[in-house]
């Protein structure tokens, strides 16, 4: 099997035309708008402009610094050059209703607002995971996606990884035999050990339209740009932001919905002098019945395996499958092992090699990701990252952290969508919103 043909097979890709560019949008040319210029937006975004005659319309950001360079960046990696609209106010960009596309690339505390009036105003989505800081969140995304007849994609883009791809095969097919236990972990340092003092906001930031819905804490250049996730107030920390990405990749290859049971304990056992509050230590246990799926992160000392400081390991009776995002490894029982590496194109698309803080090892798979999206929207169907499987791997994640907030397990409900007899944890899946803001389960 050559590679076009497994991503076909096993993910749903399409790799025709030019580049893989869909036939049908060659002509079509898609009106597209961005919330949220910042690292991870462009980079979504310029990966979209990469394998689609797309046009870039509009875009927005609470930040004019970020939002300048973001249109002129634009301006130079589209094909008719245009600068795009710039708006401070995501409702003033989505009342012009002229967007088929939406992209949305803010911290995860505004994702829910912006996904849903995006999906209102009538555009498909393209949304970075986690979809959302609650689950009460989350289910209003999907529901409104479902109401409106939306395509939308999360950015759990693991799922269009093309060395994953043939992984999941290796899964599908049965080689691993019984699977019982799955480890998933993050040894990254990427827990900020800073305490800068908190400061007045500068000129060029909008701190209050910023913080949105979520509390509002004094300005601290931790939280913009890039580092918000050291704050609980605006994201899921660690296990929001790296086990969603592997848990969702499990379930993806193995076919799991929701976990039936799930605990989770931890805290900041180590760094305990910086700002941040989310935890530099936490385990969970997503119990699936007959599989187990255990998440570890630390922050500090080494990696079990350095060749996989972030990944999931499968063991089967028949074998074992570790995961990353740079390479997987087949060990079976009986048999060869095959080692296989990250797929990178920067022959097809050589400005990858330039463009600043990209992962030049994630563009491919944000780039099929991205091709994934637009045959759903051609076709109206699901894509293989749809917002009911980035609400599942979401609020599973979320679900930990309440476990380890609350200090027990959590049964978990799949029909009634709610925590079984524990009214204080199911008060607990929707967060309150800052004045003027609105929970959207609410509306």
């Amino acid at each position: 099997m050559d590679r076009r043909e497994f991503l076909q097979g096993a993910a749903g890709l399409t790799l025709a035309g030019t580049h893989g560019i869909e036939p049908e949008f060659q002509e079509k040319k898609p009106r597209v708008g961005l919330i949220g210029s910042g690292w991870y937006g462009k980079c979504d975004l310029f990966r979209l402009i990469q394998v689609a005659p797309v046009e870039v319309v509009s875009i927005c950001d609470v930040d004019k610094r970020m939002l300048s360079e973001a249109a002129d960046l634009i301006a130079q990696r589209q094909a008719s050059h245009k600068k795009p609209r710039t708006y401070a106010d995501y409702r003033e960009m989505l009342k012009e209703k002229d967007l088929d596309i939406v992209l949305i690339g803010t911290p995860d505390h505004w994702h829910a607002l912006h996904a849903i009036a995006a999906i209102a105003a009538g555009a498909d989505l393209y949304c970075q995971k986690p979809i959302s800081v609650d689950v009460a969140e989350g289910k209003a995304m999907l529901a409104a996606a479902r109401k409106h007849k939306r395509v939308v994609q999360i950015g759990t883009q693991r799922r269009s990884t093309p060395h994953l791809v043939e992984a999941r095969n290796i899964v599908q097919e049965g080689k691993l035999g019984k699977i019982g236990l799955v480890e998933t972990y993050c040894y990254y340092h990427m827990r900020t050990s800073a305490n800068p003092p908190d400061m007045p906001p500068p000129e060029y930031l909008d701190w209050e339209m910023w913080t949105g819905p979520a509390p509002l804490r004094p300005y601290n250049s931790l939280a913009h740009p890039r580092g918000w996730r050291a704050f609980m107030e605006y994201g899921n920390g660690i296990v929001g932001d790296m086990c969603v990405h592997m848990l969702d990749t499990v379930r993806w290859m193995m076919n799991l919905g929701w976990a039936k049971r799930i605990t989770s304990t931890g805290g900041i056992f180590v760094d305990k002098d910086s700002k941040a509050n989310i935890t530099d230590t936490q385990t969970a246990t997503f119990d699936y019945g007959e599989t187990q799926v255990l998440w570890q992160h630390r922050s500090w000392g080494e990696p079990n395996d350095p060749d996989y400081p972030w990944g999931a390991t499968f063991y089967g009776d028949k074998g074992t499958l570790k995961v990353s995002v740079m390479s997987y490894d087949y060990i079976p029982n009986k048999g060869k092992p095959i080692h296989k590496d990250v797929t990178y194109e920067l022959e097809q698309f050589p400005e990858d090699k330039t463009e600043k803080d990209l992962e030049r090892h994630v563009a491919p798979a944000i780039r099929y990701h991205m091709k994934d999206l637009l045959r759903a929207i051609e076709t109206r169907g699901r894509p293989v990252a749809d917002i009911e499987e980035g609400y599942i791997s979401s609020a599973s994640c979320i679900l930990a952290n309440l476990s380890l907030q609350l200090n027990r397990t959590l049964v978990w409900d799949a029909e009634k969508q709610q925590i079984a007899n524990d009214g204080e944890a199911n008060r607990l899946l929707k967060r309150p919103y800052r004045r003027p803001w609105v929970h959207p389960a609410n509306t």
